[in-house]
């Protein structure tokens, strides 16, 4: 229990009660602020005396028999003489009651008052008039200190409902959000100029360091003057909440880092960050991959369910911890729930073909042969140091073992041409033999087309090509075009005359189709596509698109659908998400949960995490829309109610589409910060180094992109092609610092004094 003290102020006369609310210095997204549900408190203040200016006031009050801190800036008397009680309903529950003592300014002997448990931020204003005065600057931060302190009572029975293990860092969470709702740039300003406290980086331990920073300009007033009277209040006993060990600033930071290790695990040598890498199929037809991911720095990988299937999931998990023992390396596993996301559907699978093409320059002449890798059916991709441009799985083990380097395969491809290839390297795989061949010409090749060995008179050895995964399909489109989105498949015969002809793609969620309205805007595969609906039924949708590439955009199957302007109602948890938690609960340590939204999703994912007992599951909060950032610190309360380590990922892909590209930065910023108030570990996600992954190059901007995610507790990489150089890049990012610099620039700065 907190120590509290009574103390008193006087008046002769009635005073104004003004109520009001606290005027929001996090003002930059008013629409959608995640610190608006804690700054609606109201308040009262003495219009007429400033009492405020002379002490900071700090009152005993009573609830329900018990003592607790109470906070005020005003004081009016009945007319009886008696202590009069607040009327508000924010605080009926309170009496507090205050003495009159030595107050010069404003009172006569022997007058009583009783102050309000509501408080003024009029009388927080920070507008400072003279930067310089340091009495004044030390009750400006006394006043914000009380403040905090009220925010915190006035959330109490939160607080009451969270695990014991998260009870600390709920309070902090509540004191920094206490903290964002005033404005108080002047008073960073005054405190920079002292060089006294940096306010802009006490996330982790608001309480502590206000506590310490009062301390401070207290211990400067001392020195510069003697104590003033014995009357006056004593600081000591104002941060007597320093007194609470649970606050200290140590132990704040200390509580993040046991946060992030408890959810994610160890952290590498040298690093403070920890490398999450999303993996698919690819993994089951590679031996290496895993292995290679975790020597080169994964510690986290990640199996997003919307994609494969328990078959394809069981596999990756077995592989992960196979390796992980081998290389005894630890390495978590977090599966991400699909969650509510609108999509299109898959588009009708095109002619199992595939082209083989070789490189030519402007006037079509080739000036390099096309790369084929030769395997037996079912023999995984080829050697990582090998980068084909098609591979072609062939049903003839003789085939292939008779094949030599120099030796010529001939065949014809699906449109009858002769085509040849040129074996260039022979490889010893684990399903047996693989192959380098070179093409000269283009070519299509179908499943079930003859290979044959060349000979100097005659072919022989026959091998028979399997498994050309169909041409994936897509629509192309342009600004200006009309897309039609349809709820299900539709004959050509059922098209209406307006229609027909136009683009057309699938979504079976019923969502979109109830929920949008004609103006609103649309978005397709993370923003590249835009989009405006012009007419809606049933069954249908009409967009006129906006924006797409110069040449048109392809929308392919199962690309992402943002409708950030319209009021859409998803179930938290869907039919396909619960039948996947039954498999996380068995095979991950973490569970992903999409697309979170308010207090409503968490609560039916803890009632499904409780009813499978999963104490221990740790659970991430996927912030990608604007609602989960408006409720951030609300839901982070709420599932601080269960035992579960927490954590929350910036989804930066949806989160862009739907609050606006311009305003990321700042969104990113500030998720970072509410969540190093309440001491959760933070994931930053996609797009990390996206072109070296893709393409083996980074570009200068993701490099630094990359490096500002040092600021986050892992940073997570999608797959590609150049994934583990991806992820030896990222490993040396986050290992290095401006502090292994320095030593250099010495030296540098050194040899040109000598010189």
């Amino acid at each position: 229990m907190l120590a509290s003290h009574s103390v008193s102020v006087a008046t002769n006369r009635a005073t104004t009660s003004i109520y009001a609310t606290l005027a929001s210095g996090f003002s930059n997204f008013t629409s959608f602020n995640p610190c608006k549900e804690f700054a609606q408190i109201p308040f009262c203040f003495d219009a007429k005396k400033a009492i405020c200016k002379q002490k900071c006031v700090q009152l005993l009050a009573a609830q329900e028999g018990n003592l607790s801190r109470a906070i005020t800036v005003c004081a009016t008397s009945g007319n009886d003489g008696e202590p009069e009680e607040s009327g508000t309903t924010a605080c009926t529950n309170y009496k507090v009651l205050a003495h009159a003592e030595n107050c010069e300014s404003s009172r006569d002997a022997g007058d009583e008052v009783v102050t309000s448990i509501l408080y003024s931020g009029a009388d927080l204003d920070f507008k400072a008039e003279n930067q310089g005065n340091q009495d004044n600057l030390f009750d400006k931060l006394k006043a914000v200190h009380l403040q905090i302190l009220a925010m915190e009572q006035w959330n109490a029975s939160r607080l009451k409902l969270c695990h014991r293990t998260y009870l600390v860092s709920a309070a902090n969470l509540i004191h920094y959000v206490a903290l964002k709702s005033l404005d108080i740039e002047q008073l960073k300003a005054d405190l920079s100029s002292l060089g006294l406290l940096n306010l802009e980086t006490i996330n982790p331990h608001v309480l502590a360091s206000l506590s310490a920073g009062i301390q401070m300009l207290e211990n400067l007033k001392s020195n510069s003057v003697a104590s003033k009277t014995s009357g006056e209040i004593s600081n000591s006993k104002i941060l007597s909440v320093q007194e609470k060990k649970e606050y200290t600033v140590n132990r704040m930071a200390k509580k993040g880092l046991d946060s992030s290790k408890l959810l994610l695990g160890p952290l590498r040598e040298q690093r403070t960050s920890h490398i999450m890498v999303t993996v698919g199929e690819e993994v089951a037809e590679s031996e290496t991959l895993i292995t290679d991911l975790l020597k080169t720095g994964a510690t986290i990988i990640r199996i997003n369910c919307a994609h494969g299937n328990p078959a394809t999931w069981n596999e990756i998990v077995r592989r992960v911890k196979k390796s992980s023992q081998m290389l005894e390396t630890p390495c978590r596993i977090i599966m991400d729930l699909a969650g509510p996301k609108l999509r299109t559907d898959k588009l009708k699978a095109g002619p199992c073909i595939m082209k083989i093409s070789p490189k030519k320059n402007a006037v079509g002449n080739v000036i390099f042969p096309a790369q084929i890798w030769l395997s037996p059916q079912g023999g995984g991709p080829p050697p990582s140091h090998v980068s084909p441009d098609a591979v072609l799985y062939v049903d003839g083990q003789e085939f292939l073992s008779k094949l030599e380097i120099g030796n010529n395969v001939t065949f014809c491809d699906a449109r009858g041409k002769k085509r040849m290839l040129r074996i260039s390297n022979k490889y010893s795989v684990f399903a047996g033999v693989g192959l380098m061949a070179e093409c000269k010409s283009t070519a299509y090749v179908e499943s079930g087309t003859k290979l044959y060995i060349k000979g100097k008179k005659t072919r022989s050895a026959v091998g028979f090509v399997r498994d050309v995964p169909p041409v994936e399909q897509f629509v192309r489109l342009r600004i200006g075009d009309l897309l039609v989105i349809s709820r299900d498949n539709i004959n050509e015969h059922e098209l209406s005359s307006s229609t027909f002809g136009s683009p057309r793609v699938t979504c079976s969620s019923g969502y979109l189709f109830d929920s949008v309205k004609p103006g609103e805007p649309i978005a397709f595969d993370d923003g590249k596509i835009w989009g405006v609906i012009k007419g809606t039924s049933i069954s249908e949708i009409i967009v006129s698109i906006t924006h797409a590439g110069p040449r048109g955009t392809k929308l392919g199957s199962e690309k992402s659908i943002n409708i950030p302007e319209s009021d859409i109602h998803f179930e938290g948890l869907t039919s396909k998400d619960l039948m996947d938690l039954d498999f996380v609960a068995t095979h991950a340590d973490m569970v992903g949960v999409s697309f979170v939204r308010d207090v409503k999703d968490i609560i039916l994912l803890r009632q499904e995490i409780a009813k499978r007992k999963l104490r221990n599951l740790g659970i991430i909060l996927k912030i990608e829309t604007k609602g989960g950032y408006k409720n951030l610190p609300l839901m982070l309360l709420e599932a601080m109610k269960s035992p579960n380590p927490l954590g929350v990922m910036i989804a930066r892909g949806d989160l862009a589409v739907e609050c606006g590209w311009e305003k990321l930065a700042d969104i990113q910023d500030e998720i970072i910060s509410i969540c190093s108030a309440a001491h959760v570990p933070v994931i930053w996600a996609t797009q990390v180094l996206e072109s070296l992954t893709k393409s083996g190059v980074p570009t200068r901007a993701e490099i630094t992109d990359a490096a500002s995610a040092r600021r986050a507790n892992c940073v997570m990489l999608n797959k590609g092609k150049h994934i583990v150089e991806a992820v030896s890049t990222l490993d040396t990012i986050l290992k290095t610092s401006s502090t292994e610099l320095i030593p250099e620039v010495k030296s540098l700065m050194l040899s040109s004094y000598l010189s």
